[in-house]
């Protein structure tokens, strides 16, 4: 299958070499041209992974949006929700009927930039869809050379517009097997693990984080205080899907610590291990502040809000990040407030979401 890649993070290199060396035609799309040199020189990124270190030819590699985007059946973004915007403007015109766009994570994007894309004029069937984590734990080792220490096992994705689920997650499967339908977009929203997981990290270490040059939250940093408030914090998030009648499998949080049954299988042992996380974060920078807590813990609190379910730990910990942030985030950009889909009822909203604009 023809596969775009854009962005030049962590996951997209991971997915490029990852989905290269299974056989997919693979064209990553990266803005900066410079940063994406060795890979265009070479033709080639470093995978390291348990099965060792190997070069892995790509097809392309690219910083022109059209050449990547031209006869891809699936376009991936495991790019931060901050660059959806950005993407979605150079996406535009490029997009054409029966391609399919998947957000891995996606924090409510494959609404918005669906609906972007026909605000700039582009009018063409596309399916966009969404899941609640990255399909690789991965970390750069270098320009051209990326580590994955676990590839996803459950990739639940809600799709946008529901109507179209069965095709969508039919293509997205030939590259992920672990896809599987969540239904519509706000419920693949609703499994975003980030929003979760990363806020309580940021807000309880904040001062190792200060202090340290490097930092471990996932371990020093993850101690019971953490974790009983994670797991209040997700039971906030299943009381919102349960409420908006969203069924099914809600993927705790919690079986990332305690069994196999979450997203990334019996993942936590091996990201602590691998020492890839022992890292600098900025609490005013990092995308877990700016990604999962200016958007996506507070998409998820203004979701409580419309739900009217009380969410006391997603507020709280919202007001100590506007805090240090100096910002009140109950006005980001990616509450249903801002989208203007707070005045829709239930049933409305659904059928947003089902039938597309």
């Amino acid at each position: 299958m023809k596969i775009a890649i854009l962005g030049g993070g962590h996951g997209c290199y991971a997915a490029a070499a990852d989905l290269s060396e299974q056989g997919h035609e693979v064209r990553l799309w990266r803005r900066d041209a410079a940063a994406l040199q060795p890979v265009i020189d070479t033709g080639t990124i470093v995978l390291k992974d348990a099965a060792g270190t190997r070069d892995v030819p790509i097809a392309l590699a690219t910083a022109d949006m059209g050449q990547a985007l031209q006869g891809a059946q699936l376009i991936l973004l495991p790019s931060p929700a901050t660059a959806q915007a950005d993407i979605a403007r150079q996406m535009a015109a490029h997009l054409v009927d029966g391609q399919v766009v998947f957000l891995a994570p996606g924090t409510f994007g494959s609404f918005v930039m669906a609906e972007q894309v026909k605000t700039m004029g582009n009018q063409a069937v596309i399916g966009w869809a969404e899941t609640g984590t990255l399909p690789y734990l991965a970390r750069k080792h270098g320009e051209r050379e990326v580590n994955v220490t676990v590839r996803a096992v459950r990739l639940p994705t809600g799709v946008y517009p529901a109507w179209r689920e069965a095709e969508v997650i039919a293509v997205i499967q030939q590259a992920y097997p672990s896809v599987h339908g969540c239904g519509d977009a706000l419920s693949g929203a609703l499994m975003n693990a980030g929003p979760i997981i990363h806020p309580p990290l940021m807000v309880m270490n904040a001062a190792p984080l200060q202090h340290f040059e490097r930092w471990d939250i996932h371990n020093e940093g993850t101690q019971p205080a953490v974790r009983a408030v994670t797991d209040r914090l997700d039971l906030e998030r299943i009381a919102v899907r349960e409420a908006l009648g969203y069924g099914g499998q809600h993927y705790p949080l919690a079986d990332h610590y305690l069994n196999d049954r979450w997203m990334y299988g019996d993942a936590h042992k091996k990201l602590v291990k691998s020492g890839d996380w022992r890292e600098n974060i900025d609490l005013h920078t990092h995308r877990y502040i700016t990604e999962d807590t200016e958007l996506g813990l507070a998409f998820l609190a203004s979701v409580a809000r419309w739900a009217q379910c009380d969410a006391p730990i997603a507020h709280g910990l919202l007001a100590i990040v506007g805090g240090f942030l100096g910002n009140d985030l109950r006005h980001g950009p990616r509450t249903l407030e801002t989208l203007g889909l707070a005045a829709l009822s239930r049933d409305a909203l659904r059928q947003r979401l089902h039938q597309g604009s």
